[in-house]
């Protein structure tokens, strides 16, 4: 795993080009890679986030307006080998102002390759590491991501119905040590699933308590079972 990222890492020098945006995206809209047009990605936004296609954003499959990006690896990727790695490596080393998020499928057959890729991204690239089911799950979380990333929004209020959506919910619910109840009273407190995966176990521990807080905060940054 570490030959196979430093080995990367040596091939692939700091390149601005690795990241090409030249636009934020105004609230409400996604820049997103020509590439994912007729997408089961993109299909399953049903108009709820915007999408504005583009041609050349280098490794980056998304750019969102609060000023982060996701980098998406599908279940296919993850089977296929580890060309994936390559480009997650190449947004690392580009010195991108740009706040990346991976978001990977994790289905029932690419499971296996999970453990190792959260490690990968985690620990030795220090990325955000969000699991989805499907397309559709992540549809769902790039548009709460979207429409949730301010709290002092005016849209704040109409937000928060898209927090609170069972798909949501269930994925809050993937994290260890976090149930329904707990998932619930994290997205009353915060405001997107990015900011609990960035959160303290200090800012945690009032909401869910300190064990939960620490199993969260793990999850996310560096224990692993």
């Amino acid at each position: 795993m570490r030959e196979v990222s430093s080995r990367a890492a040596m091939d692939l020098k700091p390149s601005a080009t690795a990241v090409n945006v030249h636009a934020v995206p105004p609230y409400g809209h996604v820049i997103i890679s020509a590439k994912w047009r007729g997408s089961t990605l993109v299909q399953s936004f049903k108009g709820r986030v915007k999408t504005i296609f583009e041609e050349e954003l280098g490794v980056v499959d998304l750019h969102l307006s609060n000023r982060s990006c996701v980098l998406y690896v599908s279940e296919g990727d993850l089977v296929a080998g580890n060309d994936y790695k390559r480009k997650i490596v190449r947004f690392r080393n580009s010195n991108s102002k740009l706040s990346g998020i991976v978001i990977v499928e994790k289905t029932r057959l690419s499971e296996q390759y999970f453990s190792g890729l959260q490690k990968f991204v985690v620990l030795e690239l220090g990325l955000t590491l969000l699991p989805v089911a499907s397309p559709a799950e992540a549809a769902q979380l790039i548009e709460q991501m979207v429409h949730g990333e301010s709290k002092e929004s005016p849209f704040r209020k109409k937000s928060m119905s898209r927090l609170l959506d069972p798909v949501v919910l269930n994925l809050v619910r993937k994290i260890p040590g976090v149930g329904k109840v707990k998932a619930m009273a994290l997205l009353e407190h915060f405001c997107s699933i990015y900011e609990i995966s960035n959160a303290s176990v200090q800012k945690l521990e009032p909401v869910v308590g300190q064990a939960t807080a620490r199993q969260i905060r793990g999850f996310f940054h560096n224990q692993f079972s």
